[in-house]
């Protein structure tokens, strides 16, 4: 057995996609957009390497909880080392205040942990509306199901 390495031409050619994520649940859009991030997708991914896509989510502030997440999910923040500075925040308020940031921490949760993982973050952008600032670069349309 011997580990693949794909071609420095494979790792340059990225696409882009777009996810609309109006009316899907967070966690059916994060779990397929940490997919095609990290790369898993393709018939080159290596484990060690950043083989994944950009990815473009429109309608963030569409996406659905499932059940009781809404009022039971919370947040956390830690504002500054002082006791007592954490905040709290249910997720239907983050969903109605920065809708970006629910998308944006599912994926970072199932994305891997260190400087692969954050090079394969820094690939994803959200957008709460439908317009986004990418339309330059082609995207394909990617439908997830319900």
């Amino acid at each position: 057995m011997s580990t693949y390495f794909p071609k420095a031409k494979d790792l340059s050619t990225r696409q882009w996609f777009v996810v609309d994520a109006a009316g899907l649940p967070v966690g059916r859009v994060s779990s397929a957009v940490a997919e095609i991030l990290s790369g898993k997708h393709k018939p080159t991914w290596t484990p060690f390497l950043d083989t994944g896509d950009h990815v473009v989510v429109i309608n963030a502030g569409k996406a659905v909880f499932t059940g009781k997440k809404g009022e039971q999910k919370v947040y956390h923040h830690v504002r500054t080392t002082q006791p007592g500075s954490i905040k709290h925040t249910r997720a239907s308020v983050m969903q109605e205040t920065h809708p970006e940031r629910v998308i944006e921490s599912a994926v970072k949760g199932m994305l891997p942990k260190g400087p692969l993982g954050r090079q394969m973050y820094r690939k994803l952008k959200v957008y709460a509306g439908a317009e986004h600032d990418h339309a330059a670069q082609s995207p394909q349309t990617l439908t997830i199901q319900k």
